[in-house]
């Protein structure tokens, strides 16, 4: 599905307080069903389903909210449980046990409830909470997809700067790809964000370190205005959304510069192999959590792999056990700590730094999973491998067939080979 956003604007202070109103019934009705599911010893998705209809009988507020928005706020209940029940089965740790939601941010409608007018410049909400009529504000490009598309479900979310309205269209977003014939191993750092086989480097902004301060200033005098069991004032919300917007703005940043430098680095080569590192164990390191959040590797990786589904690539995810300690020569295995940031090796007299030579390995890796063999000596000759020499790593997106020279090889390769899953080492993922 496609997704377009556009922000709802030029409304007054009693709309936007009916928007909130919406929000909070369907955080409603999404804590009812999951505590129908607590209580209950068998709830599956059709008691959700029905319960719905007795809580807007019950309660008017929930009558008002639209009924198929009360279905989508059931189906987020029941998604939940399942991703619980999922992960139980696959023994995924922590298992994510359903929560309830304290402060929900958005509420969704699918077909019914809202009209967009013939333009696509403004959207009505006709629910019970009469909202009403809204400005959609975004770019022309987003009008156009809207107003071509299918419009299968219509997602309101409240954010510090105001208040979005998301279009989930019915498309095939497929773009023709331009291939080059290159491929690029990639490690993932914090001194450098991406460095790639040949010493490239990428160092990442900081955008949460250079926002500190003023994150820290806005946080102190919301601290200073805080009543304890009292009503806050009008300067405390003030201050509240000063503070919400500036981590917005930092969040913006961050997705911006990582979708970027994900979309440059795919456009230009054909294949792309990364570290799949495991963040949320990493994070348990204190000393550099803040670092690893701010670097958000996670994102980038997703935008890499996205990237490689729309213009049909190779993006490969590889493990990275031992990709720092091995020899990227004579595969001589030498423990180091974090702070040895220059490879030497004991066995041959390789010497380079930490990180290339981990992009060497990774590249590596990702290249025995299609079929294929890197050498750092001679570009652009590949020689063949068996699908039994492959390590048990996973491939993140397709091969399109309309690859150019070399690439076509690559490609043809990766179709062929059937991977399994990733390699689940007992040693922690290396920084």
């Amino acid at each position: 599905m496609l997704f377009r956003e556009a922000k709802l604007k030029h409304a007054t202070q009693q709309q936007y307080q009916a928007l909130d109103e919406a929000i909070r019934t369907g955080q409603f009705i999404r804590n009812k069903c999951l505590r129908l599911w607590v209580d209950s010893d068998k709830c599956g998705k059709s008691n959700m389903e029905s319960l719905c209809k007795d809580l807007a009988k019950e309660f008017s507020f929930a009558g008002n909210l639209n009924s198929m928005a009360r279905q989508a706020h059931a189906e987020r209940a029941w998604l939940a449980v399942k991703r619980f029940y999922e992960n139980c089965r696959n023994g995924v740790r922590p298992v994510g046990y359903p929560k309830f939601k304290k402060n929900s941010r958005s509420v969704e409608y699918k077909t019914s409830g809202w009209k967009l007018s013939d333009d696509g410049f403004y959207i009505t909400f006709k629910d019970g909470f009469k909202a009403g009529t809204f400005s959609l504000y975004c770019s022309g490009k987003a009008r156009e997809d809207i107003l071509r598309s299918k419009i299968n479900r219509v997602r309101v979310i409240r954010r510090a700067d105001g208040y979005y309205a998301q279009f989930l269209l019915e498309a095939d977003r497929v773009e023709e790809g331009t291939y080059t014939g290159e491929v690029i191993g990639i490690d993932l750092g914090l001194k450098y964000f991406v460095k790639d086989q040949n010493g490239n480097e990428i160092i990442y902004p900081q955008f949460l370190r250079k926002s500190e301060r003023r994150l820290k200033k806005l946080q102190r005098r919301l601290s200073k205005k805080y009543r304890h069991g009292q009503k806050q004032s009008a300067n405390y919300h003030k201050v509240r959304i000063q503070l919400g917007k500036q981590h917005l703005k930092v969040q913006r940043q961050r997705k911006d510069w990582a979708l970027k430098q994900a979309r440059a680095l795919v456009a230009s080569n054909d294949v792309v192999v990364y570290e799949d590192l495991r963040v949320a164990n990493l994070v348990k390191n204190h000393n550099l959590a803040k670092s690893i959040s701010d670097a958000a590797w996670s994102q980038f990786t997703d935008f890499l792999d996205y990237y490689g589904k729309l213009w049909g690539k190779a993006v490969v995810a590889v493990n990275p056990a031992f990709t720092s300690q091995d020899c990227q020569n004579c595969g001589h295995r030498e423990k180091k700590s974090l702070s040895t940031r220059t490879h030497k090796c004991s066995n041959c007299g390789t010497e380079l730094c930490r990180d290339q030579n981990a992009a060497i390995n990774i590249l590596k890796r990702g290249m025995e999973i299609l079929g294929k063999e890197w050498s750092n000596r001679t570009q652009g000759h590949w020689g063949t491998a068996s699908s039994e020499e492959t390590t048990r790593e996973t491939t993140t997106s397709t091969i399109s067939e309309n690859f150019d020279s070399e690439s076509s090889e690559i490609a043809s390769s990766v179709e062929e080979l059937v991977i399994s899953e990733p390699v689940k080492t007992e040693e922690s993922p290396r920084l």
